[in-house]
């Protein structure tokens, strides 16, 4: 059956058609199968996938070694309501993988174990008011999803109750000077600050050098919890993530997309002091499918591949090629692309003003770019068998090939032609 036909059928029964708002926004498409960085569709097209499920598919689609460890897995059961060995050396791989944290717990998507970090911060401080930055995403619920273009904090969806945001304080990033002031007038009372230290839900933007050194001194000093919400840049940009990336140790992370090979897995690390909270029972962490025989098999499995053969130098030259070669097609069609990130993953935008080069270092400068255009463009390059994301991240994955990166740019080229 053909794409409209699956459309139809599925409008009839999934509201919208889909099963997340995020796919509202992309191209109509129903997959069939995928290996390793292409997909297929129920019509038979073919894609080179930077999309990537929106970023879980860090070793590509279908890897061997993972689907073959769940497959032996999951013959022996699947959900136990007690422990199990591979709960156990899921967490100890984890724990040696990241470096810094001492203990771990699994979850199941990254809002709800960012749910459970920001629980147990304000448990351990006595406290309740939460720093975050503006363009940040920590999950859909209702006291944590914000519109930042109506005002901070403002819910971002009908039926979100306003005063579920009360204690947000939200500040723009890399931003100093206005961090510190909204400590100063608010002495003890700010359990945590939360971030992605690169902001690859708004833009890809990248922490300022000196930014993240800045925000652990103020919260050591302020007695409050430093969060980092890993979930896309955890194991993507190298074992121990945007920690060992940036040499800056939070107190608490919350993991997931590449963690576990693209099986639905998050987790919540840190140190022993703060995490020894959950283990009392003071601090409630539930979950039935938490650390299920799946999830388990599918985090060990990819940290074994992540550890025995890493990615992370090849995936560095391919990003940073793509990067450079979509750059040169815009300007050789007249195409006033912006492109900016880390390899691993990195933003497409158009510039406002063609001669705008200045650096986008927080969510204000996203209005120097037109999103809504580059975000009909990407129809256009499904349309030439380039799978990638409407908001403009593009995500490397260890499965990505020369070839690949050659079908993106031709895809792109010619798109670019016919609209130049």
């Amino acid at each position: 059956m053909s794409t409209e036909v699956w459309q139809q059928r599925a409008e009839r029964v999934i509201p919208g058609g889909v099963s997340s708002n995020v796919r509202l926004l992309s191209p109509r498409r129903f997959f069939t199968h995928g290996s390793g960085a292409r997909l297929w569709d129920v019509d038979g097209r073919a894609y080179v996938d930077y999309l990537l499920g929106q970023g879980p598919a860090f070793l590509g689609h279908g890897h061997p070694v993972v689907t073959a460890a769940v497959a032996e897995a999951v013959a022996k059961g699947m959900v136990y309501g007690a422990q199990h060995p591979l709960e156990v050396e899921a967490a100890e791989r984890f724990v040696e993988a990241v470096g810094w944290a001492e203990q771990v717990r699994f979850g199941v998507s990254g809002t709800e174990s960012d749910h459970a970090a920001l629980r147990l911060a304000r448990a351990v401080t006595g406290r309740r008011r939460v720093v975050r930055f503006a363009g940040t995403y920590h999950g859909w619920l209702d006291s944590v999803l914000i519109d930042y273009q109506r005002g901070w904090p403002a819910p971002a969806s009908a039926g979100q109750p306003t005063d579920a945001l009360a204690d947000w304080l939200v500040v723009p990033y890399n931003d100093p000077t206005t961090l510190a002031d909204v400590f100063d007038r608010y002495p003890d009372q700010i359990a945590a600050v939360i971030l992605e230290p690169v902001m690859c839900n708004a833009g890809v933007i990248p922490a300022e050098d000196g930014f993240l050194q800045f925000v652990r001194e103020t919260c050591t000093t302020a007695g409050a919890v430093l969060i980092f919400d890993e979930v896309i840049t955890g194991f993507r940009l190298g074992l121990g993530g945007a920690a060992e990336y940036y040499g800056v140790t939070p107190d608490l992370a919350v993991y997931g997309k590449a963690l576990a090979g693209g099986w639905p897995v998050s987790a919540l690390a840190g140190s022993a002091d703060l995490m020894s909270e959950l283990g009392t029972g003071r601090v409630n962490h539930s979950g039935t499918f938490n650390a299920s025989v799946m999830a388990a098999a599918a985090v060990s499995a990819t940290l074994q591949v992540l550890t025995e053969d890493p990615p992370y130098a090849r995936i560095s030259e391919h990003g940073t090629r793509l990067m450079r070669d979509l750059a040169e097609l815009g300007d050789n069609h007249g195409f006033p692309l912006r492109i900016q990130g880390v390899p691993a993953a990195f933003h497409v935008g158009i510039a406002l003003d063609p001669d705008d080069t200045k650096p986008i270092t927080d969510y204000d400068g996203l209005a120097r770019l037109d999103l809504q255009q580059y975000a009909k463009l990407t129809a256009d390059f499904a349309e030439q068998g380039l799978w990638v994301a409407g908001r403009g991240v593009w995500y490397v994955s260890a499965a990505h090939t020369d070839a690949d990166a050659d079908a993106a740019v031709t895809a792109v080229d010619a798109v670019l032609r016919s609209k130049s």
